[in-house]
């Protein structure tokens, strides 16, 4: 039977670097590339997206969903999403996907999909198969590669990592729930017109009964005032210096990425992530 090798590409550093390390260890196989576009990627994530393509010399197939972000927002009341409801993963995400591999299976095919869960994510599974004929794979758990491992693979090929790393931890997304207060505020420097529609996303929820604002307790009205921005601010330079004074120096990596630190604020701050989206 026909084998297809897929690899779902988030926009973010984790699933470049495994395109990049499959096309380097196993060049011999035809790994089809995908992003899942919700429309409502920042405009770093094509940036990188394309740079990727270079690297790999095929392009990489753009899944759209059907029915797009506002779409959803309709049938879900206009509530916004949530950690507790992350309708946007599953409707913008995964149900494309699975759209896209459904015809694959019912030809008889076995789909290898490639994820990028690192060695040091223990805690972290795949996406759950419900065919026996779709194959979930972890190459970086196999393989032993960590986190300081997807950096070495991502520099080593000139590829880098996404420029919006400059400002936010992880998430290609606009408009995540997974944001600290202070990637909400960079946002609204870097892109104030996401921004504004982030919050015309808000106060529409907030007209129709949703007990969610994108940020915990605190709308974006309230986010956005020059007094709570230096807050915020503040707040976060103090939490940076006092983290970075308890860690030991390596003096093989005497330079620190700036997403080790922001993950631990992001726990602080009741974060996490999608899987599928941040990977």
């Amino acid at each position: 039977m026909a084998e297809k090798h897929v690899l779902g590409l988030s926009g973010g550093k984790d699933s470049a670097a495994l395109a990049v390390y499959m096309r380097q260890q196993r060049p011999d196989l035809d790994i089809e590339y995908f992003f899942t576009d919700t429309g409502k990627e920042l405009p770093e994530v094509y940036e990188f997206l394309g740079r990727l393509e270079g690297f790999l010399g095929k392009p990489i197939l753009r899944l759209n969903p059907r029915r797009d972000f506002d779409f959803w927002l309709k049938e879900y009341g206009h509530f916004l999403p949530s950690a507790q409801t992350r309708w946007c993963t599953r409707q913008l995400k995964l149900l494309p996907f699975e759209q896209w591999v459904r015809p694959m299976l019912v030809q008889g095919e076995t789909v290898v999909s490639y994820v990028a869960i690192r060695s040091d994510e223990e805690y972290r599974e795949g996406y759950s198969s419900k065919h026996a004929r779709l194959l979930v794979k972890l190459p970086f758990r196999e393989d032993g590669i960590d986190k300081a491992g997807v950096m070495d693979i991502l520099q080593a090929s000139g590829v880098g990592v996404p420029k919006y790393y400059d400002w936010r931890s992880r998430s290609g997304c606009t408009f995540c729930f997974f944001q600290q207060k202070i990637e909400w505020v960079r946002l609204k420097r870097e892109h104030p017109d996401a921004f504004e529609e982030a919050k015309a996303y808000e106060k529409s929820a907030l007209e129709h009964g949703s007990p969610f604002t994108w940020t915990k307790g605190e709308p974006l009205t309230e986010l956005e005032k020059p007094g709570r921005i230096a807050q915020i601010e503040s707040d976060y330079e103090i939490r940076r210096h006092r983290e970075a004074s308890r860690r030991p120096v390596n003096p093989l990596r005497p330079v620190a990425v700036n997403e080790d630190l922001d993950d631990l604020f992001l726990e602080e701050e009741g974060g996490g992530a999608c899987l599928v989206c941040h990977k």
